[in-house]
């Protein structure tokens, strides 16, 4: 394994502490970070390109392998978030901004740790594979409606600039991903190694830009955006595993969904909440972004902990 590979590699692994250290400098070094606003969109297009690298054939065989259970996923991702969200912002009477921001996250697509929680956490992997990409190729259309729904009680929402930018920073570079790589297979392959690397640098600024440029709102109201921010997110994976196991899924698929459900892609909302509404309605997805990686970490180490103590007692 050559350097640039084990540099990515630790980088990848550690990724929930390199989201905290640079949320950290956006916080207390703003002024290194706010200049860097305009490119929020192209970091997040990095991610999906080298998202569209790694996409293969087998990543929706399952979807026509086992259409039902992905189908489960899918929907209960892009029911139980946004509802949450909605459902949160009445209750706690959030400030309009931080209601939009919220609801946006909770609209998003499935998030891009999701499947490695998953694996850590020894869940059906291809399931939660699939479920990720179905829910990001059907964003550009479920996304804006579901944001236009939900927060037109708060501001006006254009749907159609949502949709556009979903293709532009989100569709469009996974599918010059996939070009690249259909293309350019073994130069694909090689430069994959560096991807966690890259992917990680890119989802750390873009947290580091919205809440360098969100400062003084943090301030005001953090207290309460991380609280909102935890409640959807934990109340997301708790009822992501029971929609699952309504459905009598297995623990392995019902640890899949939990994920797929709970984590967002927090780098989407925070583009659109930064391109569209409020700066503040960007802070919930940073946050969002630092908190579930925290929060999915703990949670997979738990559950292959439960699993290697069942299979030790079964070898007993």
């Amino acid at each position: 394994m050559n350097a640039v590979a084990k540099v990515s590699r630790f980088v990848g692994g550690t990724f929930s502490l390199w989201v905290i250290l640079f949320a950290c400098f956006g916080f207390f070094m703003p002024e290194v970070f706010i200049p860097l606003k305009g490119y929020v969109s192209l970091f997040l297009g990095i991610v999906m390109f080298g998202m569209g690298l790694t996409l293969s054939s087998a990543d929706f065989r399952e979807v026509f392998r086992r259409p039902f259970e992905v189908l489960i996923g899918v929907v209960g991702h892009f029911i139980i978030m946004p509802l949450l969200a909605y459902v949160l912002a009445l209750v706690l009477n959030l400030p309009p901004d931080i209601a939009v921001g919220v609801i946006l996250v909770g609209c998003c697509p499935s998030g891009t740790s999701s499947n490695v929680m998953t694996l850590l956490a020894k869940g059906d992997v291809a399931l939660g594979v699939s479920i990720a990409s179905v829910s990001t190729v059907i964003a550009p259309l479920a996304t804006p409606a579901l944001i236009s729904l939900l927060a037109g009680r708060w501001m006006p929402i254009d749907g159609g600039a949502l949709i556009k930018d979903i293709l532009m920073v989100v569709i469009l570079p996974i599918v010059l991903g996939v070009i690249v790589k259909t293309l350019f297979k073994k130069q694909a392959e090689a430069s994959a190694q560096a991807l966690p690397l890259v992917s990680t640098l890119a989802i750390v600024l873009i947290v580091a830009i919205v809440v360098g440029g969100s400062r003084t709102k943090i301030i005001e109201s953090g207290l309460l955006i991380f609280a909102v921010v935890i409640l959807h997110n934990l109340l997301g994976y708790a009822l992501g595993y029971l929609f699952a196991k309504l459905f009598r899924m297995n623990l392995s698929k019902r640890k899949a969904i939990l994920f797929e459900t709970g984590m967002q892609n927090s780098g989407l909302g925070a583009t659109l909440a930064s391109a569209h509404f409020n700066p503040v309605a960007a802070v919930p997805s940073a946050i969002f972004s630092v908190w579930h990686n925290i929060s999915g970490s703990l949670l997979a180490t738990w559950f292959a902990r439960r699993a290697e103590k069942g299979a030790a007692s079964k070898t007993a």
